[in-house]
């Protein structure tokens, strides 16, 4: 299966891939696998894919947890090499499509100090949007790791 036609399958459309890449047929490795369910894990149990209720948590805590992805993701290509390619080519995208412009909006007003109320607000208004993305990206890598998707598990 070409990769633009995964990318259609798990809702990941908005992504900016080269058109060279997206003709590629995607053949993953074990190593994408276990790489993508390393990160699986790590997205189900973090406020990057889970309702923030309001009045609940720290915009802080939410925006270093969210960050932590890039050294996690990092970590998980490094441990399962080269041959998880397939899994970097997609990590990688998200990381620097999704994740990144939401960290790098909101690290300065965040260390700043504490947000203005209306700074919250729209801080868990754009939250929600990169959950959604993140979403889809998680189900992407149950996919890619060939396990049940259980992004919907606590959804009523």
């Amino acid at each position: 299966m070409k990769f633009k036609h995964l990318l259609e399958q798990w809702n990941l459309k908005k992504l900016k891939i080269s058109a060279g890449f997206l003709d590629m047929e995607w053949e993953p490795q074990n190593e994408d696998r276990a790489a993508a369910w390393d990160l699986y894990v790590e997205l189900l149990t973090r406020v990057a894919t889970q309702h923030l209720v309001p009045g609940q948590g720290t915009e802080k805590s939410a925006l270093d947890s969210i960050y932590a992805l890039f050294a996690i993701t990092r970590e998980t290509i490094r441990r399962n090499g080269p041959r998880c390619i397939n899994f970097a080519k997609l990590a990688i995208v998200v990381l620097n499509q999704v994740v990144r412009p939401f960290t790098t909006k909101w690290h300065a007003p965040l260390a700043a100090g504490p947000l203005s109320p209306e700074q919250v607000i729209a801080f868990r208004r754009e939250l929600l949007a990169v959950q959604a993305e993140l979403k889809q990206y998680t189900r992407a890598l149950a996919d890619m790791a060939q396990v049940e998707d259980l992004t919907g598990l606590e959804e009523a």
